[in-house]
């Protein structure tokens, strides 16, 4: 039995990106960019794309790697990555995103000792610390909020925890933007990164879950695990991730220098 699973859940029909698994990179597809990284990390046992078309399986295949079909009603990615994962023999599912090129080996390792070395985490993710104003007031960047032991207490797409005194301080109402462009704030802010581990019963579990009341509101899907009494331990990573949403991002993947391919 393979202990640790990574499974990346790639789709073809992206409504701002059709196709967007295919797209080259550096002369290579994203999907095997991510693939090949997701391959370095030290504690995984096998990789999967889970995806709903045949040319992203066709791809991934060619490029000597390992894809499963899945059902094209999904409504995200960890419901496709729950579908492939009951297809195989695993303890551990790491759901690594298809759109994240610059994913790092050791964040995936990471979130896999996160699960080993604590028996009440349920669900493992990292954080990173952000000062960028824009980044903080961004509703496109989640934030999130630990308590004393890295466990998460609340995700969203305010900035929290809300500074009060501070925030008037430097003049930002109603998170109203009143700061230069690229100002920094000496605050304490995590921003989210995307990237999750699963004892495998719980992916089941929470895939069967109904979406609940705050996850409807922020469209933030970690939000039922946490309604759920889910424990999500959160490590923070000095590494940072840029996910291809658009053509635009496209390019500006092309030109990022800071993580190498």
């Amino acid at each position: 039995m393979h202990r640790v699973a990574v499974i990346i859940p790639a789709r073809y029909n992206a409504t701002r990106f059709p196709g967007k698994p295919l797209a080259l990179l550096k002369g290579k597809p994203i999907i095997q960019h991510v693939y090949e990284h997701a391959s370095r990390a030290g504690l995984v046992n096998s990789i999967l794309v889970a995806t709903d078309d045949q040319r992203i399986f066709d791809t991934v295949i060619n490029f000597g790697g390992r894809a499963v079909m899945t059902s094209g009603s999904h409504e995200s990615g960890t419901d496709r990555i729950a579908e492939a994962a009951g297809k195989i023999e695993c303890e551990y599912v790491i759901n690594v995103q298809g759109d994240e090129p610059f994913i790092e080996p050791e964040m995936i390792d990471d979130v896999i000792n996160l699960l080993y070395n604590d028996d009440k985490v349920s669900i493992s993710t990292l954080a990173k610390r952000v000062t960028d104003i824009n980044e903080i007031l961004s509703p496109h960047v989640v934030k999130v909020v630990m308590d004393d032991e890295g466990f998460a207490l609340y995700f969203s797409r305010a900035p929290i925890p809300y500074h009060r005194d501070e925030f008037l301080e430097f003049g930002i109402m109603s998170h109203e933007l009143h700061a230069a462009q690229g100002e920094t704030l000496p605050l304490e802010f995590y921003k989210h990164i995307g990237i999750y581990g699963f004892r495998k019963s719980v992916l089941m579990e929470f895939t069967s879950l109904p979406q609940c009341r705050l996850e409807k509101i922020e469209k933030l899907e970690q939000l039922r695990a946490l309604n759920a009494g889910m424990r999500i331990k959160v490590k923070e990573t000095h590494y940072d991730t840029f996910g291809i949403d658009t053509i635009e991002d496209l390019r500006k993947a092309e030109e990022w220098q800071n993580i190498s391919l």
